[in-house]
């Protein structure tokens, strides 16, 4: 069992897009330290959750606290400064600004954000790259940049949103050995992840999403039990 209060705790979350209601009572923890996938087809809720949980999606009802506040009310700017970062699926990397200057621009939230200089320890392609323009960045180095720019700014809780998509087998890799060496940082991660193989190298633990609801959670160490069923749920 886990001894400290759960760092996310979400309860009873509702979500709409317009009239379509989107998520029917979430609940999930996550624990400081802790990598946490969401796992499930697509349509079920999962990115709705992220967007949800960071205040994007903006008609829901439920209670989300984070720290110790409750932060469903707060506007989303306020969000980000209590200490969650988003990175989207389309990662949002600024095309005409150079890799140093889109590092630079998102405001530091907390002192304890990495430097540019421990990003570029992190991440040798973006120090080659720094000069570059976003436009002239793979995929891999905008996933790259996309996290790191959310690094720098000290939250404590990143939403990472399908960050392998279709990216090259190595890529990915790297991207996994990053979120490792996160982890180690004490670096906490809400994970949307298709790419399950990878997903279980560097989980703590698992929820499984269908129609709008958490169906199911399970640990690392219970994977290889839940592998049929979870082959039947995820349509694999």
């Amino acid at each position: 069992m886990h001894s400290s209060q759960p760092l996310l705790s979400v309860r009873g979350l509702n979500a709409w897009y317009g009239e379509s209601h989107a998520l029917h009572g979430v609940d999930l923890d996550i624990w400081p330290g802790e990598t946490v996938t969401l796992l499930g087809r697509n349509g079920v809720g999962k990115t709705t959750t992220l967007r949800a949980i960071m205040g994007i999606l903006r008609k829901r009802t439920g209670s989300v606290t984070f720290d110790g506040q409750d932060v469903l009310k707060l506007p989303l700017h306020r969000t980000a400064h209590a200490g969650i970062g988003f990175v989207p699926e389309e990662r949002g990397i600024f095309a005409t600004l150079t890799v140093e200057e889109n590092l630079l621009l998102p405001p530091v939230v907390d002192r304890g954000g990495m430097s540019v200089e421990e990003i570029y320890t992190l991440f040798p392609n973006l120090l080659e790259r720094r000069s570059s323009p976003g436009t002239k960045l793979s995929g891999g180095e905008q996933q790259m940049l996309a996290i790191a720019r959310i690094l720098r700014t000290g939250v404590k809780l990143i939403l990472l949103d399908e960050p392998t998509e279709g990216l090259a087998p190595v890529i990915v890799q790297r991207i996994g050995e990053m979120l490792l060496a996160l982890k180690q940082r004490g670096l906490t991660v809400l994970l949307v992840e298709q790419n399950f193989r990878f997903a279980s190298k560097i989980a703590d633990r698992f929820y499984v999403m269908d129609h709008g609801q958490v169906t199911d959670s399970f640990t690392t160490a219970q994977l290889p039990d839940r592998i049929q069923s979870l082959n039947r749920a995820l349509g694999v």
